[in-house]
């Protein structure tokens, strides 16, 4: 190994999120609550890619994802890949998509929205995997990727 290179200690167990543009890896560690986490957490962000020019990629022990986060994660940040560890051997490696449509996830920016005034879940269809931009199936509204606002 080059000495240039980064070196970051091996996971024993637990979950590797890379792939993350370096703009939203704390984004990530916010909407995960990773700051919160007991167990060693690593997060490396603006290193090269030859894909990306520069992402981001986190590291968390002992840690891995419900249905409902690796959901909200890839609305904040699609095409990521989630790879789990255990024993230091890779168990599983996904693409995180975003979905066809987004389900009580995101909040709705228009205030008149019925969304916004009844007990009920939010529905987006994704209409642009490519830019991320979402429609609310209530009222319409389009929402750019980067206007997005979690529940």
């Amino acid at each position: 190994m080059k000495k240039s290179q980064l070196m970051v200690a091996a996971l024993e167990n637990g979950t590797v999120i890379d792939h993350i543009p370096s703009e939203k890896v704390f984004d990530v560690v916010n909407l995960l609550e990773l700051q919160k986490m007991s167990t060693p957490v690593t997060v490396g962000a603006n290193l090269e890619s030859h894909k990306m020019g520069r992402k981001g990629i986190i590291k968390i022990a002992d840690r891995y994802f419900t249905d409902e986060e690796v959901s909200k994660l890839s609305v904040i940040v699609p095409n990521i890949v989630l790879t789990t560890i255990h024993d230091y051997d890779v168990t599983e490696k996904r693409s995180i998509l975003m979905p066809d449509e987004v389900r009580g996830i995101v909040k709705c920016p228009n205030p008149k929205c019925i969304t916004n005034h009844e007990p009920m879940k939010t529905v987006f269809d994704v209409i642009d995997k490519n830019t991320g931009t979402l429609r609310c199936r209530y009222c319409n509204k389009e929402i750019a990727h980067n206007e997005i606002k979690l529940q």
